[in-house]
């Protein structure tokens, strides 16, 4: 207990350190108007919270990461799984998947907007582009990362290859799903903010250029810390998550002196 205490609170400490020096520089006139007080931003903050406005924002922009990202987890498996599992699949999307994987959905963006104009659809697809192909690869390298043993093993008690990959294969890929899912959950939330901030569509990252159009800056920093908060709750949450699915996993199975 002792020991989970002590670092809790050195990391409190660091957080009140940056609050009173973002207070001090704020107060010196560091910044000009760009940089508002640390207590005027949470004045405002709390001002924020009280609006429909607010939280329908913070709905459109959770509705379209989490949906973006289940939909790139299922997908993501599903293909990382049949092109693990067959040479010829591989072979076949190998060159397609090398020449997507280095392409951020920044890139994509304007051509996205093009098409589907500045729309919650939009968001929608740029966050799934940027999700899924992470997942995929990772479930590619867990297919292939199977003790081929377990494998002859199962063939051996007369299992099928439909029950062989959920089994067998499956089992063994998920500790690499599970890094995708870590890796892609806070992505889901950045790249929705993205879209909106530069794509115009809808949630937080609109809000935050309609601030910064306004010359809000107090608004613009208390939205920053929301998303900020968001961006810890997710990778709680998908640590959590990967902890509970992966509990038999010797990873996180805790050691008996």
């Amino acid at each position: 207990m002792k020991g989970s205490i002590r670092p809790m609170a050195f990391s409190a400490l660091g957080v009140a350190a940056a609050l009173v020096i973002w207070q001090v520089l704020a107060e010196a006139d560091a910044g000009g108007n760009a940089l508002p007080a640390a207590t005027t931003v949470f004045t405002t903050l709390a001002a924020i919270l009280g609006t429909a406005t607010f939280w329908s924002s913070l709905g459109a922009t959770l509705g379209i990461a989490l949906l973006a990202l289940a939909i790139s987890a299922v997908a993501g498996v599903a293909l990382g799984l049949l092109i693990g599992s067959f040479e010829t699949v591989r072979y076949a999307t190998l060159a397609v998947l090398e020449f997507l994987k280095p392409v951020p959905p920044i890139v994509i963006l304007p051509l996205a907007v093009l098409v589907l104009g500045p729309t919650g659809e939009m968001s929608l697809f740029l966050v799934a582009f940027g999700c899924l192909l992470p997942i995929i690869m990772q479930t590619v390298d867990g297919v292939h990362g199977t003790d081929p043993v377990a494998r002859d093993t199962a063939r051996s008690y007369g299992m099928g290859e439909a029950e062989i990959l959920t089994r067998v294969v499956l089992p063994s890929a998920l500790p690499y799903i599970g890094t995708a899912m870590r890796v892609a959950a806070p992505a889901a939330l950045v790249v929705t903010v993205v879209a909106g901030l530069l794509g115009g569509g809808p949630g937080l990252g609109r809000s935050i250029y309609q601030a910064q159009a306004a010359g809000d800056y107090a608004s613009l920093y208390a939205l920053v810390i929301v998303l900020g908060v968001l961006g810890l709750l997710f990778q709680g949450a998908t640590r959590l998550a990967e902890r509970r699915v992966l509990h038999w996993h010797e990873s996180y199975r805790e050691v008996v002196p």
